[in-house]
């Protein structure tokens, strides 16, 4: 969800004032997911290399996660929303993590869209801490290192419980992929869209999927 600082400096505005535009455009794409029947949807809203930014805009940006799991509650619920939160939590402060913990257990049961936001993730982390896991696994002798394969790796990352993403989409015209999934996104397709953030709609949503939809996944295999 790239460009809420760009955005709020064209408007000759603090850069924190984009993030909570960026957050208005984000419950209008939780929305639109809904409506359009997309059964997973993950946003990366704060990466550990987040940390370096000013203090304040920090500070902002875990007021709108606190804000918005708990002033959001209702209406996830309200549209059978299941909340997952992927990423290192535990370096949160203790009153946000019970803030994610509560709006993750109420939601658990639901059944509709699949919203997971990408908090304090970073992707490289991911994989250390992965195979930080399996090779105590292995040490233990719980895992025979010959047992070891692509699918057994991806049940230790925090993605576990997602299937990796069809589609991915990077807004504000940046090309990169910034540390974000980087194991999962092997054969996923990308759109990159010059919209920032806080101006990304409905429509451009859609435009994107018009592109996937268009588009021939061969995973490794020649054309049909």
């Amino acid at each position: 969800m790239d460009g809420n600082g760009r955005w709020a400096q064209a408007q000759g505005l603090e850069r924190l004032k984009g993030h909570y535009e960026g957050a208005e455009a984000l419950k209008r794409i939780v929305q639109a997911s809904v409506e359009l029947g997309i059964e997973y949807l993950t946003v990366y809203a704060f990466s550990t290399e987040n940390w370096s930014r000013p203090v304040e805009e920090v500070k902002g940006l875990m007021f709108l996660l606190r804000h918005h799991l708990t002033a959001g509650l209702n209406d996830l619920m309200k549209n059978n929303i299941k909340l997952k939160v992927i990423g290192f939590l535990d370096k949160l402060e203790l009153d946000l993590q019970e803030v994610i913990n509560q709006a993750v257990n109420k939601t658990s049961q639901n059944t509709g869209l699949t919203f997971c936001i990408a908090f304090n993730y970073g992707g490289r982390a991911e994989i250390v801490e992965a195979t930080k896991k399996i090779a105590e696994k292995i040490k233990s002798e719980e895992l025979k290192i010959e047992a070891l394969t692509e699918e057994v790796f991806a049940q230790h990352l925090l993605t576990r419980d997602l299937p990796d993403p069809d589609l991915f989409i990077r807004t504000s015209g940046v090309s990169r992929l910034s540390n974000y999934l980087l194991w999962q996104m092997a054969y996923t397709e990308m759109v990159f869209s010059n919209t920032h953030w806080p101006d990304f709609k409905k429509e451009d949503l859609i435009d994107a999927i018009t592109q996937y939809q268009q588009r021939e996944r061969r995973f490794g295999k020649i054309a049909s």
